[in-house]
């Protein structure tokens, strides 16, 4: 049961955030210098942006010592799915990996 619904986590993990992108992806293209003043037009949104870069790195920094300490197999998909995707998909990917691992 856990396994499927951290595997379902990391999908809408994936979907999500990419759904609400995409949209303005295939409108702006990958115009980066809108995109960052886009990102941090307003407090909140610096607020979100912060939060999920620290959120990142300690997920990171998490899955690289426990990844190690518990010879986690595959561990390096949830650094990728971290950096390429975010903390979304990454964070449930790498407990995925970790729970099926104890089984």
């Amino acid at each position: 049961m856990m396994k499927r619904a951290l595997l379902f986590l990391t999908l809408l993990g994936i979907v999500l955030p990419y759904g609400a992108f995409l949209p303005w992806l295939l409108e702006h293209g990958p115009d980066l210098p809108l995109f960052y003043n886009q990102a941090i037009a307003n407090p909140v949104s610096i607020f979100a942006w912060l939060d999920v870069l620290i959120s990142a790195v300690a997920l990171l920094l998490w899955i690289v010592v426990d990844g190690q300490q518990h010879q986690i197999r595959h561990r390096w998909l949830a650094v990728i799915g971290t950096l390429t995707i975010g903390v979304s998909c990454g964070l449930p990917f790498y407990l995925y990996l970790r729970v099926s691992q104890r089984q």
